[in-house]
């Protein structure tokens, strides 16, 4: 199957690359890059040193307060707020 060929439902395509299905707005289903930082199981814990060094870098950037205290769904949403007021990674 190709990106261009539908499912028996008419909605979904897979990716030979990939293997991953998409739906006709290019969502792609099963893929954990997309799921909102709400719906995460570990959004909980503690964020990533990955997390805290990029958010500390955009907070600076930014002329923001670092929140150290986030966990790793709130950090994801500030990260993304602030790709967007400063450009960033976008």
């Amino acid at each position: 199957m190709t990106t261009e060929d539908k499912d028996q439902t008419g909605d979904l395509f897979e990716d030979n690359n990939t293997g991953n299905t998409t739906n006709e707005t290019g969502d792609v289903k099963g893929s954990n890059t997309e799921k909102d930082p709400d719906d995460w199981t570990t959004g909980d814990e503690p964020m990533t040193g990955a997390q805290h060094s990029y958010l500390k870098t955009l907070s600076d950037e930014a002329k923001e307060e670092f929140d150290e205290s986030l966990n790793k769904a709130e950090a994801s949403k500030k990260i993304d707020e602030l790709q967007h007021k400063t450009g960033r990674g976008l």
